[in-house]
């Protein structure tokens, strides 16, 4: 058992380590593939990449989707030269899961490095001055991956410490950001490049019924932000203080959302519950969440809310 004096000194050394105060977000980019598509045409490209015009049920349904999802115009790497060369990609009886993860082990990284430069540019400091790297995205699945990759396209210090979290879906950022506010906490002087990049890719199918919204919400991009606690340098201009972080599951509901590598890509499932799930159990989960932080009675009108939809129906439900 460590003597009364070993303690003191291994708690002098945590409190040492500890940062000054909250997480921020210091400073965040964001970046597009340079194909745009407007989402009222989307319907109109989709079944012409996919040569399915004759299916004339679904590109209606598809087209009602697009005009009510209040999205204006969508990023999509996908484009006919990369079907004219990997004409497997819409063939569903043709393997196309290595064609697809070669597509986007090249090209996820550098969306990523496209916002991650705005973002280091906006922070103001080398890169070579990021401590930890956490990179999440669902488009991949092999190794190295994407996360080293970033960090030698940014030219990240060796020593950098890196986390991947693969596969996570929507919630990927949300946990990305809970980490990050972990490890800048509790290493003092941390400045963590949070990034995600995610190509459709990877789950791109022909036309089918169970497929047809996430077909028409889903596009393609990046986003990276720079987290860090106290103190601060010169020059640094923290933009929101990450005051808690949470993550909650609701039980029994595995079957609403899920992701599955085979042959043909990764399948992506979204169920029509997922709106309701969300509705049902929204409101405990925030007031658990402001419960923690001492706010017993939240008024959720004079709060400042960033919202990750998922799909206009979540929040009209």
């Amino acid at each position: 058992m460590p003597g009364a004096a070993t303690t003191a000194v291994v708690d002098s050394r945590r409190s040492a380590q500890r940062a000054e105060g909250p997480a921020t977000i210091i400073a965040i980019g964001t970046a597009n593939p340079a194909n745009i598509v407007p989402q009222d045409d989307f319907a109109d490209y989709y079944f012409g990449l996919t040569k399915s015009e004759h299916l004339t049920e679904l590109k209606g349904k598809m087209k009602r989707i697009c005009q009510k999802s209040g999205i204006e115009k969508r990023y999509i790497h996908l484009d006919e030269e990369i079907i004219r060369a990997h004409p497997e990609i819409i063939d569903k009886h043709q393997p196309s899961l290595e064609a697809r993860v070669e597509i986007a082990a090249a090209e996820v990284p550098k969306l990523a490095e496209s916002a991650a430069r705005k973002a280091i540019a906006k922070w103001g400091r080398p890169a070579t001055d990021i401590t930890h790297l956490i990179f999440s995205t669902y488009s991949g699945c092999r190794a190295p991956s994407a996360d080293l990759q970033l960090a030698s396209l940014l030219g990240l210090r060796p020593s950098v410490s890196r986390t991947i979290l693969s596969l996570h879906g929507c919630s990927g950022g949300g946990r990305a950001l809970q980490l990050a506010k972990e490890v800048a906490e509790n290493n003092r002087g941390a400045r963590v490049l949070v990034a995600l990049s995610e190509l459709t890719l990877v789950c791109f199918s022909t036309p089918d019924e169970s497929k047809i919204v996430g077909h028409g919400l889903f596009g393609d991009g990046a986003g990276a932000i720079i987290v860090g606690a106290g103190p601060f340098s010169d020059g640094e201009c923290p933009l929101f203080e990450m005051v808690a972080a949470s993550q909650t599951m609701i039980p029994g509901t595995e079957h609403a959302l899920g992701m599955q590598a085979t042959s043909t890509g990764i399948d992506f499932h979204l169920s029509i519950q997922v709106p309701m799930l969300i509705k049902d159990n929204i409101q405990q989960s925030l007031l658990e969440s402001f419960q923690s932080v001492g706010n017993t009675d939240p008024d959720w009108n004079n709060l400042f809310w960033a919202v990750h939809p998922g799909g206009r129906a979540i929040l009209t439900t």
